[in-house]
């Protein structure tokens, strides 16, 4: 089944940036081989159920790895059907009616 994930992954600690701890999780998406896309407040991800799961559990055990004693991630999930649909096309639906 293919799914249309936005996930908030948040290390938490000490620390004021975690911008390194979000580019360990971009690549870990890149090397999934899944179409993603990074916001100010998480990542878009699109593929197979599994593979978006599994990658997003890549992303947990990487960063525990790396020391991260604890992390807090929000996850939305969308499937749907009746027809294939990429993240890319629902923004140029939008767009057109702007």
């Amino acid at each position: 089944m293919k799914v249309s994930a936005d996930f908030c992954l948040i290390p938490m600690g000490d620390h004021a940036s975690i911008a390194p701890q979000i580019a360990s999780v971009q690549r870990i998406l890149v090397e999934h081989g899944l179409s993603h896309q990074l916001h100010a407040y998480g990542t878009n991800v699109e593929g197979d159920w599994d593979s978006v799961m599994a990658a997003i559990k890549a992303c947990h055990e990487l960063l525990h790895e790396s020391g991260v004693l604890r992390i807090s991630t929000s996850i939305r999930v969308g499937t749907r059907i009746d027809r294939t649909q990429t993240n890319q096309q629902k923004i140029e639906a939008v767009t057109k009616l702007l």
